[in-house]
């Protein structure tokens, strides 16, 4: 009984989304008027006190329920920075679901439910529990992906996100189901030590291939990137900025926590993997990104070469000062990437429809100054230009690189960062120096503008931010334990 307790105690916070969201279900069932603003702003505050109460309970490692989820210092920051943004992207999408459907309650809920899902994914210590994690997180993307009913795009990006998400789901279980069969066990732990104690052969080289494959496509690297643009395009737009933010960051640090786990003892087979993989996404997202007229299929490509970025920090192993790099540079990404979507979602072409177009943006800051600031801001942060947040976020990446003797890695990096430069920029010079082409009206939303705010102080005063909170030692902390 007292083991059971523990248990429960060790995943409290779990417990507590899963009956937020059962709650939330019967409310917005029974209770007809305003149940849909009910429901997101109360999600919003569970997720804050959810996000909070990960960083304030010791980070001790725990195994519990039978080995088949652990607990340390790792999952606990992950998963915090998991809660925050996606608090975030709900209220986001406050002002847009009360006036697209004000009886829409089933939104904010999707999200809780994925975000448990991301949860346990970071949490996972066996292949079933982690597969089992990744569909509870998939299958309420698909859903609001399609959220829009009445608009063909978005059904189309609904049907393409789940039938390619089937797809990595399959190579990801069919690795998985290779693994087990030739390492003979589940549990991280017995993977890694059954690895050691055997000789690698090719069957769990494939293996490993089909695992690698299927955690590709959940942060949209290349070469399993093709579904991010369209799907981006397709969907509303406050969609779109949950699926750039906290999907991206639970899936990357399940790849730290296969790779750095059970995977560990292969390191000479995935490595030259993530290496191209590291390679072709920097290079196909800028390039790409560059041709793009529509705002959130640049916002895309931009996402994968911020992926190819961040996949740097895992390539410094065994040195886990890559990890805390990492950690660091997607905290800075989760805030700009909602700061940018704060700004898109605020300006409106007509009632309730955000801004498509890059060439909408043209000539804003004349009549809306603040959010062109912000939105520059941005932008330069996105770009990696000092002193702003993205230039840190590099420049953790590069330093960690550079330590572990990846230099040709690192050149080749900020040689594209040179290049990706040009289409934030870009942006810059249409709010700026063009002449309105969009008659563009400002959404009047407190948390739009609470959230850029927040997105705003955090990335200009990061340089003082990461003196005074304890970025650095949290950062740190959860890379440590990740060794241990």
């Amino acid at each position: 009984m007292n083991l059971i307790f523990e248990n429960i105690i060790f995943l409290s916070s779990e417990i507590i989304l899963i009956l937020t969201a059962l709650i939330l279900l019967m409310l917005g069932a029974f209770k007809k008027k305003n149940s849909a603003k009910i429901v997101i702003y109360f999600s919003f505050i569970i997720l804050i006190f959810l996000s909070f109460l990960e960083i304030l309970i010791p980070w001790n490692s725990v195994n519990i329920f039978n080995n088949s989820i652990t607990q340390n210092g790792f999952t606990r920051l992950v998963k915090a920075m998991i809660y925050f943004s996606s608090s975030f992207a709900i209220i986001l999408s406050a002002r847009w679901l009360i006036k697209y459907d004000d009886k829409a309650f089933e939104y904010p809920i999707l999200i809780l439910f994925s975000v448990l899902g991301m949860s346990l994914m970071v949490s996972a210590n066996d292949l079933i529990t982690l597969y089992l994690a990744i569909e509870l997180q998939s299958l309420p993307l698909y859903v609001l992906a399609s959220f829009k009913r009445d608009n063909a795009e978005s059904s189309e990006a609904g049907v393409k996100y789940f039938v390619l998400g089937a797809l990595s789901s399959s190579l990801f279980l069919f690795g998985s189901s290779l693994v087990y069969g030739f390492s003979g066990s589940i549990e991280f732990d017995g993977i890694y030590n059954n690895i050691q104690a055997l000789e690698t052969n090719t069957a769990i080289i494939i293996g490993l291939v089909f695992i690698l494959s299927g955690l590709i496509f959940k942060i949209s690297a290349v070469p399993f990137h093709m579904w991010t643009p369209d799907v981006y395009q397709g969907s509303a737009t406050p969609v779109t900025a949950f699926f750039a933010t906290a999907p991206k960051l639970t899936a990357l640090c399940m790849l730290i926590n296969i790779l750095y786990g059970p995977l560990s003892g292969m390191q000479e087979s995935w490595y030259q993997i993530v290496f191209f993989v590291s390679m072709a996404s920097i290079a196909l997202g800028t390039f790409s990104a560059i041709r793009q007229t529509n705002i959130k299929r640049l916002l895309a490509y931009s996402s994968i070469a911020h992926m190819g970025f961040a996949l740097i920090g895992l390539l410094s192993f065994p040195n886990f000062d890559g990890v805390q790099s990492l950690l660091i540079y997607m905290l800075i990404y989760l805030a700009t990437t909602l700061g940018v979507f704060s700004c898109i979602i605020s300006l409106e072409i007509s009632e309730g429809e955000s801004i498509n177009e890059i060439n909408d943006l043209s000539g804003i800051s004349k009549k809306f100054p603040f959010t062109a600031f912000t939105m520059a801001m941005f932008m330069f942060s996105y770009a990696g230009i000092p002193p702003l947040g993205g230039f840190f976020a590099k420049y953790f990446i590069f330093r960690s690189a550079i330590e572990s003797g990846l230099i040709f890695l690192s050149i080749f990096g900020l040689l594209l960062s040179v290049v990706g430069a040009f289409y934030y920029i870009r942006i810059i010079k249409l709010m700026y120096f063009d002449e309105p082409k969009t008659i563009i009206t400002k959404s009047l939303s407190k948390s739009l503008s609470f959230t850029n705010i927040v997105c705003i102080i955090f990335i200009v005063f990061f340089i003082f931010i990461i003196t005074i909170a304890p970025i650095t030692e949290l950062t740190k902390n959860a890379a440590i334990a990740l060794g241990n």
